[in-house]
């Protein structure tokens, strides 16, 4: 009898599952469904960077999806011997004694404190500056040095104080807190004790400032002088956590009968989307693995004894195990970078939607045309134009704050800017300042792990932008000066977790068998050229002198003027 694995990876607007044969590692059949309160925009307020989420359209995604690749397949759903979630993070979500989500109780159930906080959520600024803060002078254990040193608003302490300080209601009402990962994974499994169940050792270490040297998550000591609500939490989360090829217990009757799966099927621990996306590209060490989306995430694995007590600067983390088991697992990213183009996007669309759209002129049937026209052909025609600039024509440069930077050396505060602009700067002239800006933050990347040491042979780009986007791919080669190849799946970060799924399930004895026999192929490899290298590099230094002046100028003035 062949044997079946699910791996569901949430991301930012959808969930998608993909079905695994063990055998043979064949991609049977995937399922996506898109979160409908989120395409509302329910709950969230971009102007004040709230982004919200309700766990309503995660839980109707999980079911739709896994029964979409079960009708797809037509398999006997007592064959699936494992499933493993991923997701977005850094995104709590308030629950109560039971591990239900605070969203669904009597009085919480539109409100948006009550809601998955969701990773791109930057409301909690200030929280994250006094986190940072206290960290280097309260005279105790600096618990950030793990996290880079420096402590993020997209984070979960940071996150939690807000909400808490915002909305006494949830403060009175949340018993606990759970990251979405295990949220998901704690809802699935039949023996619900939220004490004894097993938390991600992805989310604790990269987000939550875990890490076995001071004996789990910061002291009472630490988190009692930014809240006493957070000193008092301590004791209803965790002390250990686990690796994700673990299971975190059996899939619970209500669920299995809801699913057509049986409850002999394992749920291992949950993981972060990036963490299993690069499992899904076959990870090795020295090669960098960009999850490339909305924004990115980087993601490395190093040996114990390359890395040591060593702690690299700027970074989101690093964690034993995060990734693989045994290994170092270290974590970078942008706060945007498909979201740049997004952005971008919008702007040049504002013309068609309130005056094209808005018109008499032309029919309903025609305006859904054009629209269709337009979403299909806008990014590509943008592309070619821009690509086919000469090397030496004069082009903006832009940064690529526009959501704030990650890494390195996390700061939400920052904003994006352009410059050179000039009566011959056109829309393709901006667009391709855009580009080379997403690609010089990944060079900064790549740097900062390189001038401490980690060092990176090869780069894995996953992800939509990388396999949409040959003018992208290239340009990235020539700002990294090193070859970049493409995973084939559409779906690397759930097959990641179908890997730890069939690990979890006992299939495969350790990640790394199983992601050889089940993760991606590789579909295109882009190579450095060498006539660009000389002009990027001169752009590069033009990048870091524009980032330099806003950050130690325009920012700091906007910061004393808040104050």
């Amino acid at each position: 009898m062949k044997n079946y694995v699910i791996g569901l990876d949430y991301g930012t607007d959808s969930v998608r599952a993909v079905l695994v044969d063990t055998g043979s590692g064949e991609e049977l059949a995937t399922d996506t469904f898109y979160y409908p309160r989120w395409q509302e925009k329910k709950y969230c307020n971009s102007a004040s960077n709230q982004f919200r989420q309700n766990p309503a359209d995660h839980i109707e995604g999980l079911e739709k999806t896994i029964k979409g690749v079960l009708a797809k397949t037509k398999i006997d759903g007592a064959a699936v011997k494992g499933i493993c979630i991923d997701t977005t993070g850094s995104s709590p979500i308030a629950v109560t004694k039971k591990g239900t989500p605070l969203a669904f109780e009597e009085g919480f159930k539109e409100n948006p404190n009550a809601m998955m906080v969701l990773w791109k959520d930057h409301t909690a600024i200030h929280e994250a500056n006094e986190i940072n803060e206290l960290a280097r002078n309260w005279g105790g254990e600096d618990y950030t040095k793990y996290e880079g040193g420096i402590y993020s608003s997209e984070w979960f302490w940071a996150k939690i104080a807000h909400v808490i300080r915002e909305d006494e209601a949830v403060k009175d009402a949340a018993y606990s807190w759970m990251e979405h990962c295990d949220l998901m994974t704690f809802m699935l499994i039949e023996n619900q004790d939220l004490p004894s169940f097993k938390r991600s050792r992805c989310a604790a270490g990269h987000k939550a400032m875990w890490h076995e040297s001071w004996g789990g998550l910061p002291s009472k000591d630490f988190l009692n002088q930014l809240d006493p609500y957070l000193g008092e939490l301590r004791d209803r989360l965790y002390t250990e956590t686990y690796t994700s090829d673990e299971v975190a217990g059996n899939l619970s009757a209500a669920w299995a009968d809801k699913l057509g799966l049986s409850t002999d099927c394992v749920i291992a621990v949950g993981t972060f989307d990036a963490h299993s996306g690069a499992v899904g590209a076959k990870i090795d060490k020295h090669t960098l693995v960009r999850v490339m989306g909305t924004s990115t995430c980087d993601i490395i694995v190093s040996e114990q004894e390359n890395v040591g007590d060593k702690t690299v600067r700027g970074i989101c983390g690093q964690v034993d195990g995060s990734v693989i088991p045994k290994m170092i697992g270290l974590e970078a990213g942008q706060s945007a970078f498909g979201d740049v183009l997004a952005w971008f996007k919008d702007v040049l669309n504002w013309p068609l939607e309130n005056l094209v759209f808005n018109s008499d002129i032309i029919s309903e049937e025609q305006k859904e045309k054009l629209k269709d026209e337009i979403d299909k052909d806008f990014i590509k025609k943008l592309s070619k134009a821009a690509e086919a600039i000469p090397l030496s024509e004069s082009i903006p440069i832009a940064l690529d704050w526009i959501n704030g930077r990650r890494t390195p050396d996390a700061n939400q505060e920052l904003k994006s800017a352009i410059t050179k602009l000039s009566l011959g700067s056109k829309a393709p002239h901006i667009f391709k300042a855009l580009i080379n800006a997403i690609c010089f933050g990944s060079k900064q990347i790549v740097d900062r792990f390189e001038e401490e040491g980690v060092k990176i042979n090869s780069v894995i780009g996953i992800g939509g932008v990388a396999r949409k986007s040959p003018f992208i791919m290239q340009t990235l080669a020539n700002v990294l000066n090193m070859p970049i190849k493409v995973a084939s799946s559409d779906e690397a970060p759930a097959l990641g977790a179908a890997v730890y799924a069939a690990v979890a399930a006992g299939i495969y004895p350790n990640v790394i068998e199983a992601s050889k026999k089940l993760g991606s192929d590789f579909e295109a490899e882009y190579h450095p050229e060498t006539e660009a290298l000389e002009t990027y590099a001169s752009l590069m230094e033009e990048y870091k002198e524009l980032g330099a002046f806003v950050e130690n100028n325009i920012n700091r003035k906007s910061t004393v003027n808040e104050l």
